[in-house]
């Protein structure tokens, strides 16, 4: 396993750096997605006039698609560890290899 090291003479396990990557970058995505969506939604009921309010609200669609990136963005940071899954299918080869 490669060790990597970075200008503190630390090392760091690779796959572990990788995971922590992932999951840092989730954390801004969902505060960028907060922010950003509830500005979206503000907007829009400041600028609402009077009789709009039986139309599906235009902040959704945003609201929606950013959504279910980040619902991706989550699922790879947090629920699939890549790394369990290689190793997984390397035993696998691994057996087949030996019969």
């Amino acid at each position: 396993m490669e060790i990597v090291s970075d200008d503190k003479s630390e090392q760091k396990d690779p796959v572990l750096w990788n995971i922590a990557k992932k999951r840092y970058g989730f954390k801004w995505n969902l505060a960028s997605y907060i922010i950003v969506n509830s500005f979206l939604w503000i907007l829009y009921f400041m600028t609402l006039e009077p009789g709009e309010r039986d139309m599906l609200p235009w902040p959704i669609w945003p609201t929606l698609g950013w959504g279910i990136g980040l619902a991706f963005n989550y699922v790879s940071a947090y629920a699939i560890v890549k790394s369990r899954g290689i190793e997984k299918e390397y035993q696998k080869l691994v057996n087949e290899d030996r019969k």
